[in-house]
């Protein structure tokens, strides 16, 4: 795995970009920026379907969501520079590992609330509290991308050995 990742890397130029003076810099800021437009209006909806901003309609904040998928695609894009040009500090690393698992999570409960609660949520009026589900569902996503941000934090504290991947 580590030697596709790498080759990979060299093959695009990622690795090469990287390894600039400001490449790493500049690719971490875009992450950042990424995150930002992610959380900045996926987490504020899901805080919204918590209960938090009555008065401000769903319908209008969902309209928001659109951003974020930007934000996540710049986070998958620049996300894949930094593992293929690092795997070995990211394919065994615990941090990394837990970070994608909740990202699938996050990803699963997405497709759940579309094709669940979606519609009726853009139904309900602003001064109005969404099911359970709808609050069980933001919940869960706020929980996930939480801990998803811990992690991407804590990915730069672990630089692990390898023995500590039991699926490697």
């Amino acid at each position: 795995m580590i030697d596709y990742l790498s080759a990979f890397s060299s093959s695009t130029g990622i690795y090469t970009i990287m390894n600039t003076p400001w490449g790493w810099p500049i690719v971490e800021s875009m992450h950042f920026l990424g995150l930002s437009l992610l959380i900045g209006t996926v987490g504020i909806f899901d805080l919204r379907l918590l209960g938090i901003g009555q008065g401000i309609a769903y319908s209008d904040l969902h309209k928001l969501v659109k951003i974020g998928v930007i934000g996540y695609a710049i986070n998958v894009t620049t996300g894949v520079m930094f593992l293929t040009t690092a795997p070995d500090q990211y394919i065994y690393n615990p941090a990394f590992q837990t970070k994608i698992l909740f990202m699938f999570i996050a990803g699963l409960n997405m497709v759940w609330f579309y094709q669940t609660t979606s519609a009726q949520v853009k139904k309900t009026a602003a001064l109005d509290s969404v099911t359970n589900r709808a609050k069980m569902i933001g919940g869960i996503s706020l929980l996930c991308w939480i801990i998803v941000i811990v992690c991407g934090r804590l990915i730069t504290y672990f630089r692990p050995p390898y023995h500590w991947c039991w699926f490697c």
